[in-house]
C-alpha cells in the first residue's frame, strides 16, 4: 500500500513536472511565432521553423504524460477490483459512510 501512495506521487511529480514544461514550451512556441508573423523572408521562416519544432515536442511530452496517467489509472482500477473482491464488507461499510457524510453535508445547505 505505501508503495502504491510512493508511485502515486512519483506518477503526479513527473505528470506535474511534464505539464509545466509542455506549457513552457507552447508558450516559447507562441512568442516565437507571434515575432515570425510580423517578419518576412529567411528569419521568418526559421522562426516559423524553431516555434513547430517546439510545438511537436510539447505535444510529444503530453502524449508521454497521457500515456502514463493511463497506465497508472488502468493499474488503480485493478487494485481498487482486487481489494473490493477481497474485502466486500469494508467497502460497503466505506461506502455507506461517504453516503452518510454526503448526505449530512447537502442537507444543512
Amino acid at each position: 500500500m505505501l508503495d502504491n501512495i510512493r508511485t502515486n506521487s512519483n506518477v503526479n511529480d513527473a505528470i506535474n513536472s511534464t505539464s509545466t514544461d509542455v506549457k513552457t514550451l507552447v508558450k516559447d512556441a507562441q512568442a516565437l511565432l507571434t515575432a515570425a508573423a510580423a517578419l518576412t523572408g529567411e528569419k521568418a521562416e526559421e522562426l516559423r521553423g524553431r516555434g513547430m519544432a517546439m510545438l511537436d515536442v510539447a505535444m510529444g511530452k503530453a502524449g508521454q504524460v497521457q500515456e502514463k496517467a493511463t497506465v497508472k489509472g488502468k493499474e488503480l482500477a485493478a487494485s481498487a477490483d482486487v481489494y473490493v473482491k477481497d474485502n466486500p464488507w469494508r467497502t460497503i461499510a466505506a461506502a455507506a459512510g461517504v453516503g452518510l457524510l454526503v448526505g449530512v453535508i447537502l442537507g444543512r445547505k
